[in-house]
């Protein structure tokens, strides 16, 4: 006896098929520098630089981001980080996944995009590396139009949500 679900290979191919919600991250795909902006507390933010370089992998179905951060001073001088986007069209949502060198977290993602395909609402959780608690966050991501888009992230403190990172795209060439 098998525990798989019951299903036809219709509902499976039907499951690994790019949906449309696929084709709204076209715009992402390409090289482009950003500008990051990072806040570690009161006053104004830390400041860098670099490029992030987004691909199609696995025939559509997933956005894969690789971000190669400019050499600079500070706490993450030779940052990178590694990311995958996409569409679950089993549980209707945008899902992302994120590693970098500044920490070894994992951090995973779930959310909805608005009625207009052009800003995603993320959310997730991760442990505060101060405390060892949890630490919800919020990630808003906008596309502004096919050569310009933007990040924000925000983190749930006990005296309310605070902007803790803020990352301008701007398509290269």
């Amino acid at each position: 006896m098998s525990d798989a679900p019951d299903a036809s290979s219709s509902d499976f191919a039907a499951m690994a098929a790019p949906a449309a919600e696929h084709a709204m991250l076209e715009p992402f795909v390409g090289e482009f520098s950003a500008e990051v902006r990072m806040w570690m507390g009161p006053g104004e933010p830390m400041v860098s630089t670099g490029t992030m370089t987004n691909s199609w992998e696995l025939g559509g179905r997933f956005l894969r981001q690789s971000y190669q951060g400019d050499p600079s001073e500070g706490p993450f001088p030779d940052f990178e980080g590694r990311g995958f986007f996409g569409y679950n069209t089993v549980d209707r949502r945008w899902e992302g996944f994120w590693i970098d060198t500044a920490s070894t977290i994992m951090q995973f993602e779930q959310g909805e995009v608005d009625a207009a395909g052009k800003m995603w609402t993320m959310r997730g959780s991760m442990t505060n590396p101060r405390d060892g608690q949890p630490v919800a966050k919020r990630s808003v991501i906008t596309l502004v139009d096919d050569d310009h888009h933007s990040m924000e992230m925000f983190f749930e403190t006990p005296e309310g949500e605070a902007k803790g990172m803020a990352i301008d795209y701007a398509r290269k060439g």
